[in-house]
């Protein structure tokens, strides 16, 4: 019955949301072959809260730079004329909190230092004599005062021009950072490259406006009407600005022309200039790393050993990521360019990559060189498609040859895919108020009349998937999976299309359309290639042979097979004279802590370290089965620590005597899972916490503010709803709602559940409630995706969504923020916003015979220098998306993180509070999740529900406490936990709250 009325509610609201709604915009083609949509002439203007509404917007934005590019081209715009300069100091206006200030910095005068890290805008004055089409560039040194030259993030400034955005792409105008490889290479005891440290460059640099992703080879261009116009820049990252051009864009000719020019003859050059892909001269994203390759041509031969001697794979495929070489040519003449390539990284999908000389594209044809998948390494010489090679002319001296990862030729279907989802959401909304979101095939529908527009509708879906599968092929060159993933929804949409009564019964497939093709769009915004030698060889010189012959690959083929036998890191082998550390991390994670030890750790204590990959953490179960342990284990689950300190297997921290203040570091209730019978058993690296994100421009538009309380959020859900939107809750949040509600979960003594108090069965109904009567939904797969689409605006999640919202979503910029965690308002004032967030750990082996030396490299790996160091050299290796979640709050505050965020996630942090571990305890998630589906989904009372689980836990943490000795056979307590209570926000946080 529950479930039933559920369903009408949600029909009901559907029904409401469903009479606002009309046919979706029908797609043209533009000349320059970009997806240009119009409303259809016969349907009325969407509404402004809509997925494509009057104006253009889609998903809530404005239209993509290609739809707003092939628009001027067709209205006749032309380029622009003369330069305009603008002083960096000379702004116009700044935010009301006045953070810009202007000076001398690094050489220049006049500049703009804005030393902001929260939200904040400048704006320019610029008068236009010639109306046109005009390319900005930014002169600007990155830099950050307060963060220890380890900020690797790029700078990123949302555009906009007379209080609009003219194209979707202006919210995130990103301003990159240079960076070097800290060369030479070192090599760890095994012989093996020890990966290098990513060297920021400070200088000042003068780049165009590019977009964030890489998806336009050439620079933005921005359509200026004659007269004065504003120019506000906004953004939270710190820069210095010393000037603002604007000049008309630069034409590039095509290969033909080029040649035209160049000097007859072809030289006297006769050398060929080698050098190795993986020496980086520079790069623009610390992210790009060199990588093994164990080919037999790969230079230099890696061997048995792990040798850096390529670049980069997956490790250089996000758009506008730039790798430059430096190069010395002998002679004067002209040349050709090859290199060693391999793209085999996504199966029969090319990949492309924006060539310049010495900082400029030579001709249009290398502004989207295609590199064809091939699963081998091949010889790639840059020539035209009948295979010629291209001829440079290069004067004798110095050169640099740069490649920027793009993926402008597949934007066409991007803009596409995104038109494609927004037509099926709105779709997929509307067959749901129609069947009540119940599939009924003993239903007999008449769509003429339930549903008229419906088969045209689905038709002009078909002929966008059509559009997508034609624009996949001609960018591609080859059929591969997405394109057979459209041809396949094709066929299946005229399918339903033959039968247009019985269209209803397929609502659930269609409704699956929009994963298929909204995952087509993560697959084309990779990039990736991985180069090896690159060679700059005389126009009438033979290339060197770049492919390895069948004899030399076989023999490589057999040497690896036998090398893979070697055991490098053998968990047996012991180390008598080193600390053995273990730790369940990938490689790059446990060679870095190697790198550190070696260079910090050991000088200081005279302490070595042996630091071993752990490939999966049920093998410390089976060694320590086998007697063998290493000193230290790290990067261990919250729960294992005390499930081998049950067992006697771990030392006890606590006894340490200065064990109080290296916990003083972190939040006590972060403390909570490591105690067990008197004593603390592990410590957190890592900690996660829970914030609230939320869609400003959504909830602007709704009028809507962020909740603060639990009321807050009930008083809004009517309006999110009732307007086709809705709050995420993770369902598995239990921990949230019984601690907000005063509750524990077990008594003091560890050996009983408290969840049978008032405050429990409040708790556990509020839990409950959010589902049953306020229908937030059940199941939702990615909050990220319906958080990055806009159908759920604001919900709860955890720092990896942070991450993921930071680096993956550009386009939302600015437009989404974070607050703390809803709560109940207390006697006090105060908003109680007890939450838990997880966290990895290390721990010490009582069986150790170096448990003082274990101990003091412990509190070093936990210490906030190490943690800072740790997570900054993370991150300048991997990027923004590797960001180390440490659970050393000083240490966290030193990263990079902006400072409005930072107080956000210091106000959760003063509410962290995790689980208790007694034995037993692993019975309540699993019964609480239980008791959850008994009341949402069968619709069990929520006091049975939650009694019956409460039964189950008690029975199984009397068995275990009667295993462990702390209840005797007969029932008799013989002794008890005493189980620390954290019944206070901590104080601790306030020192590190930016001011």
């Amino acid at each position: 019955m529950q479930r039933r009325r559920n369903n009408h509610k949600r029909a009901a609201v559907a029904i409401v949301l469903a009479a606002s709604m009309i046919a979706g915009p029908s797609i043209v083609q533009s000349d320059l072959g970009k997806a240009v949509y119009a409303a259809d002439n016969a349907a009325p203007a969407k509404p402004a809260g809509s997925t494509i509404a009057a104006g253009g917007l889609i998903n809530n934005f404005e239209p993509f730079y290609a739809q707003t590019l092939a628009d001027w081209t067709q209205k006749g715009y032309a380029n622009g004329s003369g330069t305009i300069a603008i002083a960096g100091a000379d702004i116009s206006a700044q935010a009301p909190a006045q953070l810009a200030q202007t000076g001398s910095f690094q050489g220049r005068d006049k500049v703009l230092l804005w030393k902001s890290d929260r939200d904040n805008w400048v704006e320019y004055k610029v008068k236009v004599d010639k109306p046109g089409l005009y390319q900005m560039n930014l002169q600007y040194y990155p830099y950050n005062p307060n963060s220890n030259g380890l900020n690797r993030r790029p700078v990123s400034l949302s555009v906009s021009i007379d209080g609009q955005f003219p194209f979707r792409e202006a919210r995130a105008i990103t301003f990159r950072k240079l960076f070097k490889d800290d060369l030479p290479v070192k090599q760890d005891e095994n012989g093996d490259d020890v990966r290098p440290r990513s060297l920021s460059i400070d200088r000042w640099l003068n780049e165009p406006f590019r977009d964030n992703g890489g998806a336009y080879s050439e620079p933005l261009k921005w359509y200026l009407p004659q007269g004065e116009h504003t120019i506000r820049l906004s953004g939270s990252e710190p820069i210095a600005i010393s000037g603002l051009t604007l000049t008309a864009p630069e034409t590039i000719v095509d290969y033909k022309t080029y040649a035209s020019k160049l000097p007859e003859g072809q030289g006297n050059a006769k050398e060929i200039v080698q050098f190795q892909a993986e020496n980086m001269t520079l790069k623009n994203d610390a992210a790009i790393q060199m990588v093994v390759d164990k080919d037999a041509l790969s230079t230099p031969a890696a061997g048995k050993h792990e040798t850096f001697n390529t670049v980069g794979g997956s490790r250089w495929q996000t758009g506008g990521q730039t790798v430059t070489w430096s190069f010395n040519v002998p002679e004067s003449g002209r040349y050709k360019i090859s290199m060693r390539a391999k793209q085999n990284t996504i199966s029969n999908m090319a990949t492309f990559r924006t060539i310049a000389i010495d900082g400029k594209v030579p001709f249009k044809e290398l502004l989207n060189y295609k590199f064809p998948y091939d699963i081998k390494w091949v010889g790639v010489t840059l020539s035209d498609e009948a295979g010629k090679p291209y001829e440079f002319y290069l004067e004798k001296g110095e050169h640099t040859l740069s490649m920027t990862a793009t993926i402008e030729p597949f934007q066409p279907v991007i803009i596409e895919s995104e038109l494609a989802t927004s037509q099926l959401r709105e779709l997929t909304a509307e067959l749901k108020a129609l069947t009540g979101n119940v599939v009924d095939k003993n239903r007999t529908w008449k769509i003429d009349e339930d549903f008229p527009e419906l088969p045209k509708r689905l038709e002009t879906i078909r002929q966008q998937m059509q559009l997508m599968a034609d624009d996949m092929m001609k960018a591609n060159g080859r059929r591969e999976n997405n394109v057979q993933i459209l041809l396949n929804a094709i066929r299946d949409i005229d399918n339903y299309l033959k039968y247009p009564n019985e269209i209803p019964y397929y609502m659930d497939d269609i409704s699956a359309l929009q994963e298929k093709v909204g995952a087509i769009r993560e697959t084309l915004i990779k990039s990736p290639l991985q180069l090896d030698q690159i060679y700059v060889v005389p126009a009438a010189a033979s290339t060197p042979r770049l492919e390895a012959n069948f004899f030399e690959k076989t023999s490589a083929s057999v040497m690896n097979f036998f090398r893979s036998f070697i055991k490098k890191e053998d968990l047996t082998n012991l180390s008598d004279t080193a600390l053995n550390v273990w730790v369940n991390r990938p490689r790059d994670y446990v060679n870095l802590l190697q790198d550190l030890s070696n260079e910090m750790f050991t000088p200081q204590t005279g302490i070595k370290v042996k630091v071993n990959l752990l490939p999966d953490e049920n093998l410390l179960i089976y060694a320590n089965a086998a007697g063998i342990s290493p000193d230290v284990a790290l990067g261990q689950p919250q729960d294992k620590s005390i499930d081998f300190a049950m067992r006697g297997a771990l030392e006890d921290l606590s006894k340490f005597p200065d064990f109080q203040q290296v916990a003083s570091q972190f939040a006590p209730g972060a403390l909570l899972p490591f105690y067990y019978d008197k004593g603390y058993y592990a410590l957190p690296e890592t900690q996660s916490f829970k914030v609230l994100f939320y869609r400003k421009d959504i909830l602007e538009r709704l009028n809507l503010k962020v909740p603060d309380t639990w009321d807050d959020v009930y008083n809004m859900l009517p309006t999110l709803q009732q307007s086709g939107y809705n709050f995420y809750v993770p369902t598995g949040d239990f921990i949230t709602f019984v601690y907000q509600n005063g509750a524990e979960f077990f008594n003091k003594d560890g050996l009983s559940t408290a969840l049978n108090t008032p405050e429990s069965f409040k708790g556990f109904k509020q839990w409950t409630d959010l589902f049953n009567i306020y229908d937030l939904e059940r199941s939702v797969p990615s909050f990220y995706q319906h958080f990055r689409k806009g159908s759920m605006p604001i919900g709860i999640a955890d720092f990896n969504s942070y991450i993921q919202f930071a680096v993956a979503a550009p386009e939302l910029t600015g437009w989404w923020g974070i607050a703390p965690l809803p709560g109940f308002k207390q006697s006090d004032g105060t908003v109680a916003r007890w939450s838990s967030g997880g966290q990895t750990t290390g721990f010490i082996y009582k069986s150790s015979k170096k448990k003082e030396e274990a101990w003091t490299f412990l509190k070093w790996l936990l210490s906030a220098e190490v943690q800072e160091r740790y997570g900054s050299d993370l991150e300048s290796f991997y990027g923004v998306m590797f960001r180390w979640n440490t659970a050393n709050i000083e240490a966290f505050s030193r990263l990079p993180w902006p400072k409005e965020d930072l107080k956000v996630i210091f106000e959760q942090w003063r509410w962290y509070k995790e689980m208790p571990n007694p034995p037993g305890a692993y019975f309540v998630p699993r019964e609480l999740n239980n008791a959850w589906n008994r009341t949402v989904v069968d619709g069990m009372n929520y006091r049975e529900s939650l009694e019956e689980g409460l039964v189950n836990i008690d029975r199984e943490m009397v068995r275990k406490a009667q295993e462990f000795g702390f209840i005797a056979p007969d029932g008799t307590i013989l002794h008890t936990l005493d189980l620390p209570q954290v019944t206070k926000p901590w104080e601790g946080v306030d020192r590190f709250v930016p001011k």
